[in-house]
């Protein structure tokens, strides 16, 4: 991401947010808006600051991450390297007297409240609704990671259903698609897998154990990969085994798939600019509620999608969900995951990432 990007988005935040400066807090982990701002890749940055004002953009770092944000940012913003001490000194500086936006969603109280006695602000506002704004368009560059991302994560998945065998434990699925997206050339995966055997696909958010696969299970996995900071999270569901005959209610487990592979189709082509985040949801529930005369009614039992990008819940997260007032707009990277699930039974959820564009939605 070139300097003017990295200006720009700055200023977005900085305008929206209305304040002189907005600073950027890391603890022992990073915010995800220090991430959005500076686009590092790698590294921890721990106890490091981002100043961000209208003439200029400043990395407050240490030794311990000085060389790596100069290898990485160059020129395109303010590198200060020193000690904790100095540091806070300067920042001080720069923010006596002045109104300062900080991310309310990231910075624990007790980090705030030393940030705030030290700092000597004259006022704060909370900042993070302005870079959940900010954060909700993506750019060019944005969408081409989150596609690589959705590629490899894709890729992986189909290997893994490849190579599934009786006996298998769900950990061991788990593990070979997080083996495979290494290899595959993922940095991560974007949050832990959920990998799901026979009943367990009637939970949502399942963790894998050590269930064994059975011939005829319904297999559902709901994964994800980081690629360059950006997330992709897809689900797919399927039977193991292609002897119908010998498949216990195969008839049922496949109509349960086809109807949510038909609910997602639909919202699917409803997205586009200009509508609002509900409805793509309600169509596809109510295709899953009206299904075989009702039976699967209440089935479906969460939000439709969320928001995809820095994070896999990113920026104000649920966009495609009941009583979502949010306007779509071009350039929006959603989820769309309709499921049912049957507890005893089993489930399906089929899940794609896609981008919002002037004639409708992309899967990416």
């Amino acid at each position: 991401m070139d300097s003017k990007a990295i200006k720009d988005r700055a200023t977005r935040v900085l305008d929206a947010a209305k304040v002189d400066r907005i600073l950027l807090a890391n603890t022992n982990s990073e915010d995800p808006n220090f991430v959005y701002i500076t686009d590092l890749i790698g590294g921890l940055f721990e106890g490091n600051f981002l100043l961000i004002k209208k003439d200029s953009i400043t990395l407050f770092t240490s030794p311990l991450e000085y060389e790596l944000a100069r290898e990485q940012l160059g020129t395109r913003i303010g590198i200060v390297n020193l000690d904790s001490q100095k540091k806070v000194e300067m920042l001080v500086k720069e923010i006596k007297g002045r109104s300062v936006g900080i991310n309310g969603n990231f910075l624990p109280y007790n980090s705030y409240m030393r940030i705030r006695k030290r700092m000597k602000m004259r006022k704060v506002v909370d900042a993070s609704t302005a870079f959940e704004k900010a954060r909700e368009v993506k750019g060019i560059l944005e969408i081409s990671r989150i596609r690589k991302a959705n590629r490899i994560t894709k890729l992986a998945i189909a290997d893994v259903q490849k190579r599934l065998k009786v006996g298998m434990t769900e950990k061991e699925a788990a593990m070979m698609f997080e083996n495979r997206i290494l290899e595959l050339g993922a940095d991560g995966t974007s949050f832990d897998s959920i990998v799901c055997f026979g009943r367990n696909a009637a939970l949502p958010h399942h963790s894998p154990d050590s269930t064994k696969l059975r011939y005829g299970d319904m297999v559902l996995m709901d994964v994800g990969v980081r690629i360059s900071n950006y997330c992709s999270d897809v689900t797919r569901t399927m039977i193991f085994g292609n002897d119908k005959k010998r498949i216990r209610d195969y008839e049922r487990k496949q109509r349960i798939i086809d109807i949510v592979r038909e609910a997602q189709a639909a919202a699917i082509a409803a997205i586009k600019p200009g509508i609002l985040g509900e409805k793509p949801h309600m169509i596809a529930q109510s295709i899953i509620d009206n299904a075989d005369n009702g039976r699967y009614k209440g089935t479906f039992m969460h939000a439709l999608g969320h928001s995809i990008g820095i994070e896999v819940h990113d920026g104000s997260g649920r966009f495609l969900s009941p009583g979502s007032k949010l306007m779509l707009r071009e350039g929006m990277v959603s989820s769309v995951e309709p499921g049912i699930y049957i507890p005893g039974f089993g489930g399906a959820r089929i899940e794609d990432d896609v981008v919002v564009t002037r004639n409708g939605a992309i899967i990416l």
